[in-house]
């Protein structure tokens, strides 16, 4: 049986906004944080104490970019388009398992099929803390895309205000939590062009606009520079992938990071892979065509980061086996390779991310009143990034889920 009332120790601490080298303690009663101290504080009388020496303490990971749907392995957007709905619920807990088991307590999953993970996504609130631990969810549904588009598999397309205005109104009706967009073609879908918008202007304008009035937000799958272009000018509250490829290549102009610091809008720039991952066939082909990789990609999220922009981290979780269900800790680590000091790449998937998906006040932080969503890694995070993927033990809700055994609950 699992602790009701618990103090969790540990030797250094990020509280998702800065990071606590004296260590903290963190007061956990059902599934909320209760209270902190700094450094090894006693606990009341009765509580069940966990020692966690030589670790690091942080709010669970926000994953702001996954599909739950896709089984990390490569072809898994086509398996997705043709499984079964009992192979899709297979795959979606196996997914979570993954994620969890990484530290990541909360997914923000941006291409479902049929609605699948938003029905698996109501039935966790109506079970809340009853069933086992589990990420929470939060949940576009299937993508906006055209007739055709990228991942018109997912059952979004659509076209002209009509139909548009329809497909907004079917996501606020099945209470999404965002809306996801196809800005431009993607990587993965045979016959679209990553350099070229879907809509025109006046279309996103018309998603854009209907999102909005039904108080929900837009975030928009771009890796053409003209997608990104078109996704400020019709005020989209995110930008995916933001690659900015053109003709002539990879084009960031001084005059477009303004803008997006400007305008506020979230960029998450789906960095993360795992060590060992060699770029399939038709992503080795768009990185050949435009003449980018991972390197640049990192100098131009950290170009970013500190002209101001307000980056959040996702790792497109599960498409294929070089970036599986988990690997967001691997996001994280490759923003700080490309410049981006430590704890701020850390608060790209804690804080920002939780503020970025509206649960500013539950997710993100450790922080009294916050859920008990907390991950411990073993070593010091803020000198070696490799840290975050190494976690010790992992709550969500309250309830631990994967623990050393040195330190597993009575």
């Amino acid at each position: 049986m699992q602790p009701t009332r618990q103090a969790i120790r540990a030797d250094r601490a990020f509280d998702g906004v800065r990071p606590l080298p004296g260590g903290l303690t963190v007061f956990v009663e059902d599934g909320r944080i209760t209270g902190t101290e700094p450094g090894r504080a006693p606990a009341p009388e009765g509580w069940q104490v966990r020692d966690f020496p030589g670790a690091t303490l942080l709010p669970g990971l926000v994953d702001m970019h996954g599909h739950l749907g896709a089984d990390s392995h490569d072809g898994a957007l086509e398996r997705m388009a043709t499984d079964e709905a009992a192979r899709l619920e297979v795959v979606i807990d196996d997914s979570l398992g993954r994620q969890l088991a990484a530290g990541v307590t909360t997914v923000r999953d941006l291409g479902d099929r049929d609605w699948t993970v938003v029905r698996r996504r109501d039935r966790a609130r109506s079970t809340g803390t009853a069933g086992p631990p589990s990420p929470t969810i939060v949940a576009a549904g299937p993508p906006i895309t055209t007739p055709d588009g990228h991942c018109a598999f997912m059952s979004g397309a659509a076209r002209g205000e009509r139909e548009l205005r329809a497909a907004v109104r079917e996501r606020a009706e099945r209470g999404v939590d965002v809306v996801k967009v196809m800005g431009s073609g993607g990587v993965h879908t045979p016959g679209t062009d990553v350099a070229r918008c879907q809509f025109t202007l006046d279309e996103l304008r018309v998603v854009v606009d209907a999102a909005h009035a039904a108080g929900l937000p837009v975030t928009v799958h771009a890796h053409a520079l003209a997608a990104v272009e078109q996704a400020l000018d019709a005020g989209a509250d995110g930008i995916e992938h933001c690659t900015c490829l053109t003709a002539e290549g990879v084009v960031i102009t001084d005059g477009l990071v303004e803008r997006l610091v400007r305008q506020g809008v979230r960029v998450c720039p789906t960095l993360g892979t795992t060590p060992q991952a060699v770029p399939p066939p038709n992503v080795r082909a768009v990185m050949e065509r435009f003449g980018f990789g991972l390197g640049q990609r990192q100098q131009h999220a950290a170009r970013m980061h500190r002209a101001g922009v307000r980056l959040v981290s996702g790792a497109d979780s599960g498409i294929n086996s070089g970036k599986p269900h988990g690997v967001l800790p691997a996001a994280v680590a490759q923003l700080a390779e490309g410049g981006v000091p430590a704890d701020a790449a850390l608060a790209t998937a804690t804080s920002l991310a939780a503020d970025a998906c509206g649960l500013a006040d539950r997710k993100g932080r450790v922080r009294r009143g916050f859920d008990a969503d907390l991950l411990l890694v073993g070593g010091d995070p803020f000198t070696d990034l490799a840290a975050l993927s190494r976690p010790v033990a992992v709550l969500a809700a309250g309830l631990w889920t994967s623990t050393d055994p040195r330190s597993a609950p009575e």
